[in-house]
């Protein structure tokens, strides 16, 4: 049922208007000045806002800013018995869907108000279809016969329609975020916005006003109001990503959000009411970070409430031969080349490696596969040759003994004994990178830096 607010100071035209949208089976509002409507349009989603143009101390020019601020796919319609040409393209250039001069034919009114909403619904039936090819591919995504990813699978399944929040948990590049889209898309939620952000990738300044959206001039740089991804997400779903990375002042905000179901944009003072599922997940221990402090035990608790554990590849390498022929399948045709076919010893090979870096490393890898394999198969040679190393020729790692006329290349050269080191850190802590990474006296950003230089791919945290 969709929602409409109607704001005008003559009673009589405001008790019609209610009237005649509820009986045409529509969830209406009505107040009586743009003071109120502002206030209200800055806590509630409305589908469209009717309003008159001419009200005491704030106007329906400035309640339709207000409005396109806070919501800008709500449809609103300026009504007024005092109209110009002025004033109508002025209503156009700042979002209004139309423009009626008063007295109306209720008949006109219902008409304008049936076009506006249809076009707003062919707006989302699109934004739908294309969430909907999302929702098949991150399912088919999902793939795996062995028990522990069926234990998930049927999980997924019980849980999707629950308004309960989930917490997924899992190393690094067990398919946390393909999960997430799976119980969305497979929820009665799956018509309305699933949005995801990984709190460990946005600084704590930042990650507030990403997640809560922030007012005009509430901090350098804010030149515009800004809705927040839990204001996007109304309806739907939100993936918190790394959700262990967060800080204890983002926590407390979290917490109040999943308790009141409804938050403030930095710099505001109007409470702003949501109705959104969370999925979070972590590649920590939370219950141990609970018992050390870092993270808040209530917080912890209101977000596992169904919880599902995934489980590393390595613990379930019977699926390995599924995966391969998976990507093997994807990244061929996205290339466009014949699909490569993995020979039994290669496939071997890809069964007894460790992969630390789960379903990530594996999927890398097969697309190393297809976008370099020439011939028709791929050996054994070939996998042992692209596990754990880059896509370019290796620099070489011995310290040559004289210089020759022709000189040395020593820039290739000191890259050569930089990426020999990483990975023998690499293997020497078990493919633990804050581990190796202590071992070169490096810190983590420095570290992580040095394997995207080389392509060095998999480990975990």
């Amino acid at each position: 049922m969709e929602k409409i607010l109607v704001v005008d100071d003559e009673p009589s035209l405001r008790e019609v208007l209610s009237i005649m949208l509820k009986r045409a089976g529509y969830f209406v509002t009505s107040v009586t000045d743009g003071e109120e409507a502002v206030e209200l349009v800055q806590k509630e989603i409305f589908d469209l806002v009717i309003t008159d143009l001419r009200m005491p101390k704030i106007d329906g020019m400035e309640v339709l800013k207000a409005v396109k601020s806070a919501s800008p796919e709500t449809v609103v319609l300026i009504i007024t018995a005092f109209a110009t040409a002025d004033s109508a393209v002025e209503a156009m250039k700042h979002g209004a869907y139309d423009y009626l001069t008063k007295p109306f034919q209720v008949d006109e009114v219902q008409l304008i108000i049936r076009n506006a909403l249809e076009k707003r619904r062919l707006t989302t039936e699109n934004m739908l279809l294309k969430r909907e090819m999302a929702s098949q591919s991150s399912f088919a995504q999902l793939v795996g016969q062995s028990e522990a990813m069926q234990k998930v699978f049927d999980v997924v399944r019980k849980v999707a329609d629950s308004k309960s929040n989930v917490l997924i948990c899992g190393e690094s590049g067990t398919g946390k975020e393909l999960v997430a889209r799976a119980i969305h898309y497979n929820s009665a939620r799956s018509t309305l916005p699933f949005v995801a952000v990984n709190c460990s990738a946005v600084p704590e300044t930042l990650l507030e006003s990403e997640l809560f959206g922030h007012m005009k001039g509430s901090f350098t740089g804010a030149i515009s109001n800004k809705a927040g991804l839990f204001e996007i997400a109304n309806g739907g779903t939100i993936f918190l990503d790394e959700i262990g990375d967060t800080t204890p002042t983002i926590q407390v905000k979290l917490l109040r959000v999943i308790q009141e179901r409804e938050f403030r944009r930095v710099g505001g003072n109007q409470d702003i009411k949501v109705d959104v599922r969370i999925v979070a997940a972590t590649n920590k221990d939370l219950e141990k970070a609970v018992a050390d402090g870092s993270f808040r035990e209530d917080l912890y608790y209101r977000l596992d409430v169904i919880p599902i554990r995934l489980p590393p590849l390595r613990m379930r390498t019977g699926d390995i031969p599924l995966l391969v022929n998976h990507f093997l399948d994807r990244f061929s045709k996205e290339s466009g080349k014949s699909r490569p076919v993995i020979s039994a010893e290669a496939m071997h090979v890809l069964l007894d490696h460790e992969w630390r870096g789960n379903v990530r490393e594996l999927e890398n890898l097969i697309e190393r596969v297809v976008a370099f394999s020439t011939e028709g198969s791929v050996t054994e040679g070939d996998v042992h040759g692209w596990l754990h190393r880059p896509t370019t020729p290796s620099q070489p790692s011995a310290m040559p003994l004289d210089l020759t006329d022709e000189g040395v290349d020593l820039e290739g050269l000191i890259n050569g004994i930089e990426k020999d080191l990483l990975l023998k850190a690499l293997e020497r802590s078990k493919w633990v990178k804050k581990k190796a990474a202590r071992m070169l006296r490096l810190n983590t950003r420095s570290f992580r830096y040095r394997l995207e230089k080389y392509a060095i791919k998999g480990g975990r945290d």
